[in-house]
């Protein structure tokens, strides 16, 4: 028989509950400095590095909702983590499609109608009876290390994407500016905003949800519209060199 996974150790599961409250408060406090409900946004933890036994332990203390950069660490990670949810937050690639609609309950890497088209088609051959949940990720900032559509290549996309029958467009997401200028981060919000509310003026089919903002800007995303937040330091401390 195999050996069951061990507990998590009391010490991790108090420091993931006092670490997922700070991050709560602050979402509570961005949400009431403009006056919207905290529950509006979700909070999504990007678990990647951290290896199984700590997410267990984040998992009993509560952080369920994980995002993983790459199909193969959730791969492997995911049986050894009941009751987490997970989410791809990071660039897919089209040979790894079919493992991403397997692994994740949504996807928010969607970076091109080519992309788009499969998944639709793989996820009607898997036969759920239900849309799958993606957001389209959009390079706000024209930065050539970043993935994305353009941002004037999504208005000329979204009928392409609209006709996908199996794939529920939910929204946008992005990836902000690494600065330190509060100043910056705000642009780069702002602009998928603005482009979010243009766009379901015309292709009411797109969702509302907004996902942007991460450790060191998710109050500021939060300010500017964000309806999900990707953070991961606040929550799991600095990567080590190897996921434990």
């Amino acid at each position: 028989m195999p050996t069951p996974d061990p507990e998590p150790e009391p010490a991790w599961i108090d420091a993931f509950a006092q670490a997922h409250a700070r991050v709560l408060a602050r979402i509570e406090d961005a949400s009431e400095r403009v006056g919207r409900d905290p529950s509006s946004v979700t909070l999504v933890a990007v678990s990647k590095t951290v290896g199984a036994g700590r997410l267990r332990a984040a998992v009993a203390a509560g952080i369920t909702l994980l995002g993983e950069n790459r199909v193969q660490e959730a791969v492997l990670k995911a049986p050894e983590v009941p009751g987490a949810t997970w989410q791809l937050v990071g660039p897919l690639q089209s040979n790894k499609a079919r493992r991403a609609l397997e692994t994740f309950a949504s996807i928010q890497s969607v970076d091109s109608v080519e992309l788009a088209q499969r998944l639709d088609r793989l996820w009607s051959e898997m036969g759920t009876g239900r849309r799958y949940p993606v957001l389209v990720q959009v390079n706000v900032d024209l930065d050539p290390a970043k993935h994305g559509f353009l941002p004037v290549a999504v208005a000329p996309a979204l009928p392409l994407l609209a006709d996908l029958a199996h794939l529920d467009v939910q929204g946008l997401m992005t990836v902000g500016r690494f600065t330190s200028d509060p100043v910056l981060s705000r642009e780069t919000f702002r602009e998928l905003r603005a482009q979010s509310e243009g766009l379901r003026a015309t292709w009411p089919a797109l969702g509302p949800a907004l996902s942007m903002g991460m450790t060191d800007d998710f109050e500021l995303a939060i300010e500017e519209g964000a309806t999900i937040v990707r953070v991961g330091r606040a929550l799991f401390g600095e990567r080590p060199a190897a996921g434990w």
